[in-house]
């Protein structure tokens, strides 16, 4: 890891995953303390509208305070947040997150790809994206709309992904900046805008 490159800058962290990728947040979250200066926004492929279980396993992990989308939610430095099942999440110029329910992407929804290209509209060179575990391709068009626009993108390094294949995809097509293990992703984290 190139330690004498760190993030700056960094207006919002956002990380996508699926199949596995909740174990390698549960081995990141739990050791970060506070983000002065920026928000975490988590995007996860889920089963059910009706399950809250993801905001209150992440919430008895973490000190920084976790909250789950809703629509018009303002997005401020120093929290975590959760989007729901069945929206896909934007980001808007106002600095609030809104949902949407239009079609499908990669099988998803929330898309980790619609989010990720949608942060990267807004926040340009101030986003950093991680993409973690998973069984599809969703996340890699996000990643380069990310890098096109200036952010920083970090990829799980597949040999320590439960599911190597969204890992392995994105590096597949694009450049990132690091491919981390879960260990060295939370001393990354730990070291934005430091």
């Amino acid at each position: 890891m190139e330690e004498n490159k760190i993030i700056s800058g960094c207006r919002v962290l956002i990380i996508g995953g699926s199949a596995g990728s909740l174990d390698a947040l549960l081995k990141i979250l739990p050791l970060l303390t506070v983000l002065p200066s920026y928000a975490i926004v988590i995007v996860l492929h889920r089963r059910s509208s009706e399950d809250s279980t993801l905001e209150e396993l992440i919430a008895v992990k973490t000190v920084i305070p976790v909250t789950e989308v809703e629509d018009k939610t303002p997005l401020l430095p120093g929290c975590i947040y959760i989007a729901p099942s069945d929206y896909h999440l934007l980001f808007e110029n106002n600095n609030t997150l809104s949902l949407d329910i239009s079609e499908k992407i990669n099988y998803s929804r929330p898309s980790i790809d619609v989010a990720f290209e949608s942060a990267a509209g807004i926040y340009g060179p101030g986003l950093a994206a991680i993409l973690l575990s998973g069984a599809n391709a969703d996340g890699t068009e996000g990643l380069i709309a990310v890098k096109n626009a200036g952010g920083t993108i970090i990829v799980q390094n597949p040999e320590t992904a439960e599911m190597p294949f969204m890992p392995r995809n994105a590096i597949e097509n694009i450049k990132p900046d690091y491919i981390l293990k879960p260990e060295e992703l939370t001393w990354l984290i730990e070291h934005i805008n430091s």
